[in-house]
C-alpha cells in the first residue's frame, strides 16, 4: 500500500486509548510489524478517550511517524464503547478489527481473525484462553456473557473480548444505529449473518490497571438487559400476577381460617416479614422500570454520543482529500430567521 494515497485499505485496525501511554510504543511496535507481515493494505486508528496522560504526544508521534495512523480525539472521556463508534465512522477498511490497547490482547493474533472473515464470516470474536484476571473478574464476565447470549441469541462464548472483527457491511449497520446506551458485540451480532469465535491468547496487564470495575461492569449488564429485551418489564409483569393470586388466595384461606378457630394474632410478624420482602422486589422492579425510563430520556434529547475535538491523519471523503487536522464545526446551528414583511392595506384594516 501506498500510504501517500486516499484508496481505502482492505484492513482497519481500531484501538480505542484510554491513559495508556505506559503499554502504547510497545503496541504500536507490535501491531505494524504484525499488520506489515500480512501483506495488505492497512490502518490505524486511533481514538483517543479524553487521556489525561502522554497518550495525544505519542500517538501524534505515531502519526508523524507513519502516514497510515489517523487519529480521533475526544474533548473528553465518554466510554470505550462510544470510542468503537467513533472508530467505525472513521474507518474505510473492508475488514474492521477492534483492539484494547493494554496489550492482554496480543496483536498477533489479529491475522487468525482476518483469515476466519476471508472464509465468508461477518463477525469473527475472540474467545480469550486462560485469562490472566482476578477470579471476581472472571465470575462476572462469565455471567454477562450467558446473560448476553441468551438476550441476543447468539452463542459466543465471550462477548467481553474486544479483540473482534466485523465486515464493512456489519460496520454499517451498526453506524446507523443511533442509541446512546449500547453494546457493540451484541448489537453487531444481530446484524451478522454468519458469527464465529477464535480461541485468542491473553497476556496479564504488564502496564497500568484495568478501566472496568464492577460499577461499569453493572452499567455494562443493563444496557444489555435494556438495549435487547423486553424480558424485565415482561418478569415485573408475571411477579405481579404471582403475587395478586398468592394474596388471594392467602386471604381466603385466613378468612375460612378465621370462621373455623376465630379471631387470633399469632403470625403477625411472619406478615410483616413478607410484606417487606414484597415491597423490596416491587421497588427493585420500579429500579429496572426507571432504567428503561432513564433510557428513553437520554435517547429523545438527542445529545451527540461523543464529541470530536481533533481528527489527525488522512481522510479519503467524496473524493479528495480533507485537511490533515480539523475541528468540527458546531452541529445543530440554527438559521437566523427572516425579518417578517411589513402589514399590509389588510392589516391596517384589522
Amino acid at each position: 500500500m501506498d500510504p501517500s494515497t486516499d484508496a481505502a485499505p482492505e484492513i482497519s485496525v481500531l484501538v480505542p486509548v484510554f491513559n495508556e501511554e505506559g503499554s502504547l510504543p510497545a503496541l504500536f511496535s507490535r501491531l505494524s510489524a504484525t499488520l506489515g507481515k500480512m501483506g495488505r493494505s492497512y490502518e490505524i486508528v486511533f481514538v483517543d478517550d479524553g487521556s489525561g496522560d502522554a497518550t495525544p504526544r505519542l500517538l501524534r508521534e505515531f502519526a508523524a511517524a507513519d502516514p497510515r495512523v489517523r487519529i480521533v480525539e475526544f474533548n473528553r472521556n465518554y466510554g470505550q464503547h462510544a470510542a468503537i463508534f467513533a472508530g467505525f465512522e472513521e474507518a474505510r477498511g473492508e475488514i474492521v478489527v477492534t483492539l484494547d490497547a493494554d496489550l492482554q490482547n496480543p496483536p498477533e493474533e489479529i491475522p487468525a481473525l482476518v483469515a476466519k472473515v476471508d472464509e465468508g464470516y461477518d463477525v469473527v470474536g475472540g474467545w480469550r484462553e486462560n485469562r490472566q484476571d482476578p477470579l471476581l473478574r472472571r465470575l462476572a464476565s462469565f455471567l454477562v456473557n450467558r446473560i448476553t447470549a441468551k438476550l441476543v441469541g447468539v452463542d459466543f462464548h465471550d462477548y467481553g473480548c474486544m479483540l473482534r472483527a466485523y465486515r464493512r457491511e456489519v460496520v454499517e449497520s451498526v453506524r446507523q444505529c443511533r442509541e446512546i446506551h449500547s453494546f457493540i458485540p451484541a448489537l453487531a451480532a444481530t446484524f451478522a449473518r454468519r458469527v464465529a469465535e477464535v480461541r485468542v491468547k491473553h497476556d496479564e496487564r504488564a502496564v497500568g490497571r484495568s478501566k472496568y470495575n464492577f460499577y461499569r461492569l453493572i452499567r455494562l449488564n443493563f444496557d444489555l438487559m435494556t438495549g435487547f429485551s423486553m424480558l424485565p418489564l415482561q418478569l415485573m409483569s408475571f411477579f405481579g400476577f404471582g403475587v395478586a393470586i398468592v394474596s388471594l388466595a392467602f386471604a381466603a384461606f385466613l378468612l375460612v381460617r378465621r370462621l373455623i378457630v376465630g379471631p387470633e394474632v399469632e403470625g403477625v410478624f411472619t406478615l410483616f416479614a413478607i410484606l417487606f420482602g414484597v415491597v423490596g422486589l416491587l421497588f427493585m422492579g420500579l429500579g429496572v422500570l426507571g432504567e428503561y425510563v432513564a433510557r428513553i430520556y437520554s435517547e429523545v434529547r438527542r445529545r451527540p454520543r461523543y464529541l470530536v475535538r481533533r481528527r489527525i491523519g488522512t481522510l479519503a471523503t467524496a473524493g479528495r482529500r480533507a485537511t490533515v487536522e480539523r475541528t468540527p464545526a458546531p452541529a445543530n446551528r440554527r438559521r437566523p430567521r427572516r425579518p417578517a414583511a411589513p402589514c399590509g392595506r389588510a392589516c391596517r384594516a384589522v
